[in-house]
């Protein structure tokens, strides 16, 4: 008996030591103080590391995680009040340990005041014989809300490759976008220094000076709209990344790529699953179904516990007391069933039943959503691989077509407007390229999230003007 307490009292002071520590290291974060911050720099990343380090710094990701531990400590207490009959009769018994000492004053027969007292102590120890399936049934719901939490992870782990993925490709295509009005600025600039070559030559009126000045103010503003962009999707990958400002800016956590426009990067191959091939993977892989499967499933086990519920409990105690001098023991057996509570635990049975169909209701809506998400999905990456070979086709044409104003427009043969159309089409086709290449890879990470599949990374270079 000495040792069972000995065992005890140190099990608890284990529980006191832990919740000691993370309040004392988590102090910090009440303080609003992020000096001690480490600085990131994630230059030489590939996509997959990325999304490791996001895995790692989310909290979100450690908030799904922290609700997972929270479901197996609840089953856990939840176990600890399964009957004797039961899978876990040692869990049953609840013993406790009672010790006081009281006094009260009275007269004797000298009516003199004086103070009289006893000490006293007790150990009582009671059992849980049968429930009737009630803890039975509680468990089985906890584990089936584990199961859910488990996969809550799971589909956040997907959400955060999903938000990492789309924010790095954005940022890749909005980089590649300022070079293209980078590209756009240039030809403008070079334009109206011919255009002032040519007044100086007296082959071009001052109007056309003005118009080539007018041209490369809106391509400097595009410019600065384009870079407005970078910063914006900088941030967002910032975000996505777990990465606050006090341990990095974007340019120190991941460099703008100076040959963003020339080489594109490919994190993911194409897949060619249609939408009936991807929805029978999605029903048995998807997190979402998955979660409502194991909600409704929890909902079947709480209509058992709202019936068990109805049923008696038989219990049984025993107990040793000594009052100073006196040792008293006893022992007894009870069964306890409710006779009227106001149709309350019938009524638990029917909101029971009810919730279990609402549950059902919701599995039905997630693979609903499922496949409309799934359909938008391979729709857009359809429409991006489509895109794209046009595209390619589109800035070849653009290109030639741009050189050849050009020339024209020295020999005097072409107008200003055909200049600024050639360059404005040219830019247009080049922006359009690098778009549908990287919608195309974001709808690759959308179709891997949806799924439920592990992401298939071929992080590879590709020139720009290839396919």
């Amino acid at each position: 008996m000495g040792v069972a307490a000995a065992l005890l009292a140190l099990a608890g002071c284990a529980v006191i030591h832990r919740a000691h520590e993370a309040q004392r290291g988590l102090a910090s974060r009440g303080t609003g103080d992020a000096s001690g911050a480490a600085k990131v720099c994630l230059a030489d990343y590939s996509l997959r590391e990325l999304v490791d380090f996001a895995m790692t710094n989310r909290p979100s990701v450690i908030a799904a995680a922290l609700a997972v531990e929270d479901a197996r400590l609840a089953l856990r207490a939840i176990a600890a009040d399964a009957p004797l009959v039961s899978a876990s009769p040692w869990t049953a018994p609840h013993a406790s340990v009672s010790g006081g000492y009281s006094a009260s004053s009275a007269r004797d027969k000298s009516l003199e005041w004086h103070t009289e007292g006893n000490a006293s102590a007790g150990l009582s120890l009671s059992v849980l014989l049968f429930d009737f399936g009630r803890n039975a049934a509680q468990a089985n719901a906890q584990v089936e809300r584990l199961i859910a939490a488990e996969h809550a992870l799971v589909r956040e782990g997907y959400t955060v490759f999903e938000e990492v993925s789309k924010a790095y490709f954005n940022l890749l295509e909005y980089d590649a976008l300022l070079q293209v009005a980078a590209t756009n600025e240039t030809e403008f600039a070079l334009h109206l220094r011919q255009a002032r070559d040519r007044l100086a030559a007296g082959e071009a009126q001052r109007l056309d000076v003005a118009r080539a000045r007018l041209d490369l103010s809106r391509a400097k503003e595009a410019t600065l709209a384009a870079s407005n962009l970078v910063v914006t999707s900088g941030a967002t990958l910032m975000k996505a990344l777990g990465i606050d400002a006090s341990r990095g800016t974007r340019e120190e956590v991941f460099p703008l790529c100076g040959d963003s426009l020339s080489v594109l990067t490919r994190g993911f191959v194409d897949t060619h699953y249609d939408v009936d091939e991807a929805f029978a993977l999605a029903r048995t892989n998807a997190p979402a179904t998955a979660i409502a499967r194991a909600r409704f499933r929890a909902a079947s086990h709480a209509v058992d516990g709202a019936v068990a519920d109805l049923l008696p409990e038989i219990s049984g105690s025993v107990g040793i007391n000594w009052v100073d001098p006196f040792w008293m023991w006893s022992w007894g057996v009870s069964a306890v069933q409710s006779v009227f509570t106001g149709f309350r635990k019938t009524t638990a049975v029917d909101r029971a039943v009810v919730a279990l169909q609402t549950a059902a209701t919701t599995v039905d809506e997630a693979e609903l959503q499922l496949s409309v998400d799934l359909e938008t999905a391979i729709a857009t990456r359809d429409n991006a691989v489509k895109a794209r070979e046009t595209a390619h086709a589109s800035v070849i044409a653009a290109r030639e077509n741009l050189d050849m104003v050009k020339a024209r427009y020295l020999e005097g043969d072409a107008s200003r407007v055909d200049f600024t159309d050639s360059v404005s089409d040219y830019a247009t086709a080049l922006g359009s390229r690098v778009t549908a290449f990287y919608r195309g890879q974001i709808a690759e990470a959308r179709l891997f999230a949806l799924i439920g599949r592990m992401p298939d990374y071929r992080e590879e270079k590709v020139k720009g003007r290839a396919k």
